[in-house]
C-alpha cells in the first residue's frame, strides 16, 4: 500500500498526504466518512467530509453543529496533493466508497457496501483504482444472498399468517437501512401501516425527506399499551428483544431479518421463530465480484474473518492481504 495515501493509525485509517482520516475510531482534526452507522460515524471531530445523499442521516448521528462538508457522488475534491472522490457503495442511504489519487496512483476504500438491488439507496459503483481496501463481514461461500422479491414473499406470507391467528408479527431488524429496505419493498406490494418502534422513527423520516417511497409507518407510543396489535406487523432494533417494550406484544410471533440467518441454526440459537435473510453487506458472490471490478493490483481484506476470501483471492492470482497485518508492521517500522 503506497505508505503517502493510507497507512493504518490508531485512530482508523489515515491518508499521510491529504492528513485526513477515514472513519476514525475517535476524534480527529479531519474526517472522511463513508455512512451513518455508528461504527463508522462518530461525533467529536473539527470537520467530516461525506456524501450529500446521506446528509441528513449523518446530521443525525454527528449533531447538528458538526462541521460537515457535503460532496455529490464523484464530485473531486482535494486534501493538500490528494484528490478525493465520493462513489456510491450500495449499503445505505448516502454510503460511500473513498477514492484517493496522487501522483497517478489510486487507492479506493470501500466502507461498507453490497452488490445487490436496493429502492433506497444509490448501486455500488465500481472504482477502478491500483490499491483496493474491502470490507469482508460475509467473507465465507456459504453467503449467498436469495433474491430480494423471495425474501418479502416469505415476510408477507408470515404476516399474513399472524393475522389469520390473530397474533401480532414483531420484526427485528436493524434501524438505520436494513428497516427502510424492507418499508421500500413493503411499499411495492400493500399500503397497510406498519408499526415502529421509537429508535427507528426520524432515521425513516429521514428516508422519506431523501424522496425514498415506503409504506406507511405509525409509532407504536405509550398510548397503545391497551391494543393488543393483532395481525399487525411492528418492526424494531434488536435491542428491544426480550425487553419491557416487548411485554405489549402478547403471544407475539417473532422474526429477525439479517444476512447472519443464512447459517441454519442461527434463528434457532438467537429465540426467534421466523429469520429473514435481508443484508446490507456484500455476499461471497458480490465480493468476488467487487474485487475483480476493481482492477486493483492489490486487495486488502477488513472486517470479519477474512482468512478465507484472502486465500481464495490468491488462489485466483490476486496479491490480497489481511489489512491487520498493515497495523503490526506499521507499529514494527515505528511510525
Amino acid at each position: 500500500m503506497p505508505d503517502d495515501l493510507l497507512l493504518p493509525r490508531p485512530q482508523g485509517l489515515y491518508c499521510p498526504a491529504g492528513d485526513f482520516f477515514i472513519d476514525p475510531m475517535e476524534p480527529v482534526r479531519r474526517a472522511v466518512v463513508t455512512h451513518a452507522h455508528a461504527d463508522h460515524a462518530r461525533s467529536g471531530s473539527g470537520h467530516y467530509d461525506v456524501a450529500a445523499a446521506g446528509l441528513g442521516l449523518m446530521r443525525e448521528r454527528l449533531g447538528q453543529d458538526a462541521s460537515i462538508t457535503a460532496h455529490g457522488y464523484g464530485e473531486a475534491f482535494r486534501h493538500g496533493p490528494v484528490t478525493v472522490s465520493l462513489h456510491p457503495a450500495g449499503h445505505v442511504l448516502g454510503s460511500a466508497q473513498v477514492r484517493m489519487e496522487l501522483d497517478g496512483r489510486v487507492v479506493v476504500v470501500s466502507g461498507d457496501y453490497k452488490r445487490d438491488p436496493d429502492p433506497t439507496c444509490e448501486p455500488f459503483e465500481p472504482v477502478r483504482c491500483d490499491v483496493f481496501v474491502t470490507e469482508s463481514t460475509f467473507g465465507l461461500p456459504v453467503y449467498r444472498w436469495p433474491p430480494m422479491d423471495a425474501v418479502i414473499d416469505e415476510l408477507s406470507a408470515w404476516w399474513g399468517d399472524c393475522a389469520r391467528r390473530g397474533v401480532p408479527a414483531v420484526l427485528f431488524c436493524y434501524a438505520l437501512g436494513k428497516a427502510q429496505r424492507i418499508l421500500a419493498e413493503l411499499a411495492v406490494r400493500t399500503e397497510r401501516t406498519v408499526h415502529l418502534h421509537g429508535a427507528m422513527l426520524r432515521l425513516v423520516e429521514q428516508y422519506r425527506e431523501a424522496g425514498v417511497r415506503m409504506v406507511p409507518t405509525e409509532p407504536v407510543s405509550e398510548s397503545a399499551r391497551g391494543r393488543d396489535f393483532a395481525g399487525e406487523l411492528i418492526m424494531a432494533p434488536p435491542s428491544a428483544a426480550g425487553s419491557p417494550w416487548m411485554k405489549r406484544f402478547a403471544k407475539a410471533s417473532t422474526g429477525f431479518a439479517s444476512g447472519w440467518m443464512q447459517i441454519r441454526g442461527s434463528r434457532r440459537r438467537r429465540g426467534y421463530d421466523r429469520g429473514f435473510v435481508v443484508s446490507d453487506h456484500a455476499d461471497w458472490p458480490g465480493l468476488l465480484q467487487s474485487v475483480q471490478q476493481s482492477g486493483a493490483r492489490r486487495i486488502y481484506i477488513t472486517h470479519g474473518d477474512g482468512e478465507t476470501l484472502i486465500r481464495h483471492l490468491r488462489d485466483l492470482g490476486h496479491d490480497a492481504q489481511p489489512l491487520r497485518l498493515l497495523r503490526e508492521r506499521d507499529s514494527e517500522s515505528g511510525g
